[in-house]
């Protein structure tokens, strides 16, 4: 089956990351858009910064000959983007997963998703959409993420914990089997959470308290 190139809105270092991921599975870059103008016309791994991500020289190609990822770690850039998407192409965001993951055949992933090296996703775990998973980051069977969840490297999610829509997870954290995280929540690095984390609440900490 022939694969698209993918045209990547972003180019800080989520874009330059997910640059990295197309490569290790052949997928060609066609290029990126940003809407830094100090950027356009710059090289990012030989592919040029060729516009703002509303260029319709660009856009028109989406869904026809190209795919787009959108590498932008600002939740609701990253959303703006996602509807501009859908509304005047139709299409949503290929997924960014580099080759060396491991994921259970079992593993539900949605759209636009970035899985960076060393990850990895057991057997039922669910992620929705525009999640964002850092390199050798774990998630036991039966996690499930909701959608604009980043989950930081080396981080944790054990079996059966859920994560709510926007969520950050930091760096090294462990989540507890079976807890749940709420919406918007942000759980320090190197955290360790045992107990339930209310929506848009921070903790830090062995154990994690609120902050």
């Amino acid at each position: 089956m022939e694969i698209n190139p993918v045209i990547i809105f972003g180019a800080s270092g989520l874009g330059k990351a997910a640059l990295d991921i197309f490569k290790s599975q052949d997928i060609l870059v066609f290029c990126f858009l940003d809407a830094d103008d100090e950027l356009h016309g710059a090289e990012i791994g030989e592919v040029t910064v060729m516009g703002s991500p509303s260029n319709d020289g660009f856009l028109k190609h989406i869904g026809k000959k190209c795919d787009a990822f959108v590498a932008i770690e600002d939740h609701e850039t990253r959303q703006r983007i996602v509807k501009m998407l859908k509304e005047r192409r139709k299409v949503q965001p290929v997924n960014a997963i580099h080759k060396d993951t491991s994921i259970s055949e079992s593993a539900f992933i949605g759209y636009g998703n970035f899985i960076n090296a060393g990850a990895r996703l057991g057997y039922d775990v669910k992620i929705s959409d525009h999640c964002i998973i850092h390199s050798n980051a774990v998630l036991e069977h039966d996690a499930q993420l909701e959608e604009l969840v980043t989950v930081g490297s080396g981080a944790i999610v054990g079996a059966g914990a859920k994560v709510g829509k926007g969520a950050l997870i930091g760096s090294g954290a462990i989540i507890a089997p079976n807890v749940i995280i709420g919406e918007g929540a942000q759980i320090g690095p190197g955290s360790l959470v045992m107990m339930e984390v209310k929506p848009n609440t921070t903790v830090f900490g062995m154990p994690a308290k609120e902050i």
